[in-house]
């Protein structure tokens, strides 16, 4: 999981996708607004982010409404504060690679 995620967030357009959704959900069409892309551009990068699970979509009617998963952005901040030694120290998993 960790790995689609950081190959997900390694590309700028999807960090901005991110920063937008962190704001609240989006609507396709605010997203595809939001960025000087083409739409199939933006829907690959979309759908990149779906499959690492970053993200949520749930159709509306004609549009589909976009959120991020919290969850999985947490869980991907623990795993980089873990490897600067900057986590609460309950995992032991991170304790054993260290020793």
């Amino acid at each position: 999981m960790a790995n689609s995620v950081f190959s997900a967030l390694g590309h700028p357009l999807r960090r901005q996708v991110m920063a937008l959704l962190r704001k609240g959900p989006k609507t396709s069409g605010d997203l595809a607004e939001a960025f000087d892309a083409s739409w199939p551009t933006v829907s690959r990068h979309l759908g990149v982010l779906k499959d690492a699970d970053l993200i949520t979509a749930e159709r509306q009617g004609t549009s589909i409404l976009y959120r991020a998963n919290t969850s999985v952005l947490e869980d991907a901040a623990a795993s980089i504060l873990a490897l600067v030694g900057r986590d609460n120290g309950d995992d032991e998993d991170y304790k054993e690679a260290a020793e």
